[in-house]
Parts: C-alpha cells; structure tokens; sequence
C-alpha cells in the first residue's frame, strides 16, 4: 500500500504540474484555432478564446473552456467536441507526454458569471448599501482624526 503525499486527504486544487500541463495545452489549441486547418465548415472561420484548459491529475482528460468571440453560437461546443480526436492528435504532435489527453469543451460561462455579480454591485439598493459601509467607515476616520488634533493642540 502506497502513502500519499497529502496525507491521505483529497488534493485542495490542481498540482503545479496539472497547471504547467493545462497551460501548455491552451497555448497549443489557441495555435491550432489561429492557424484554422479544419475539414468541418463550422470550425473553417473559427473565432474562438481558449480561456482555460484543466486537466485531470493523471493527465489523460482535458476540459478546454472556449468562448466564441462575436456572440454566443451553441454549435460551436457541439462541433469541437465532434474535431476532438483531430485537436488531440495536433497536440499530441506539439506535446512531449507520454500520451494525448482526451479533449473536451465546454463553454465559458465565468464572462457571464462575472458579469451577473457587476450587475449586482451596481444595483441601486446593493450600491446604498455600499455607500453606508463607506460613509460609516469615513465618519470614523474623521471622528479619529478630531480627535487627534484635540489631543495634540492641548
């Protein structure tokens, strides 16, 4: 029976290595999307941002998260995932692993995700809110600061 590093508990994130790994694949698929070899006409004017690549810990599965730039197009997962085999022979070929990792892709949702807590933050009643935290925090600095200035003209 082998130990774990770790201590027997689950890993809190990716390794160093996972990170170093997935990086390196994003790079190469932005590459690929660049150049724009595909066979399949919905990939042959591909304009897409490869925002991030996670990667499994034994290295054999990779999620790429894509966003189309010019507007959502749902087809566009369907159609990469359908190119995967292709994408991750190109890989393989700019990679030095022992093995490809399976590809997939997903659509970025963190653009939206980010955009949905903007919204929040300028909300008028979050913005009120808000102000009064910063209001009262200021109050408190100027109370300090009077105070100060008492206490050193005496």
């Amino acid at each position: 029976m082998s130990k774990r590093r770790d201590g027997g508990h689950a890993a809190k994130g990716p390794s160093q290595r996972q990170l170093r790994v997935g990086e390196e694949i994003r790079h190469i698929l932005a590459d690929i999307f660049r150049r724009g070899e595909f066979r399949d006409p919905e990939l042959m004017d591909l304009n897409v941002t490869v925002s991030e690549v996670r990667i499994s810990p034994d290295l054999k599965n990779a999620t790429a998260f894509v966003m189309p730039l010019g507007g959502s197009k749902p087809e566009l997962v369907a159609a990469l995932n359908r190119a995967s085999a292709f994408l991750r022979t190109q890989v393989a070929h700019e990679m030095r692993l022992p093995y490809a990792p399976r590809l997939s892709f997903q659509l970025d949702t963190s653009f939206d995700y980010a955009e949905k807590i903007d919204r929040i933050l300028h909300d008028p009643h979050v913005a009120r809110d808000m102000t009064g935290i910063v209001n009262t925090g200021d109050d408190a600095e100027e109370d300090k600061e009077e105070g100060g200035d008492q206490n050193h003209g005496a």
